[in-house]
């Protein structure tokens, strides 16, 4: 049974960093390109930064130069390292496969107080 643990969200004063970690069992997470999302109060999940495999990572416009993605195969782990937070960066986050995505996490909540 595939299962997506994140954790590592918190509150942060703007302009701070956390560091997300996502775990994947019940897949093969080192064939899979890997994504993060958020979702903000009442509106949509959207993608923030996906991975590939052979390393190559693509970041939506709102967090590029802010926001890093890196994974470690070894642990079946997916992180986001963020950096400058902002108050519009408040959502729970989730990570998922891109490709044929699987259940959902619970996420894991970040807050960016300003």
């Amino acid at each position: 049974q595939v299962q997506l643990v994140e954790s590592g969200g918190g509150l942060v004063q703007a302009g701070g960093s956390l560091k997300l970690s996502c775990t994947a069992s019940g897949m093969l997470f080192s064939g899979s390109t890997m994504g993060w999302y958020r979702q903000a109060p009442g509106k949509q999940r959207e993608l923030v930064a996906r991975i590939y495999t052979d390393g190559t990572t693509i970041y939506a416009d709102s967090v590029k130069g802010r926001f890093t993605i890196s994974r470690a195969n070894a642990q079946s782990t997916v992180y986001l390292q963020m950096n400058s937070l902002k108050p519009e960066d408040t959502a729970v986050y989730y990570c998922n496969k891109f490709f044929a995505p699987v259940r959902w996490g619970q996420g894991t909540q970040v807050t960016v107080s300003s």
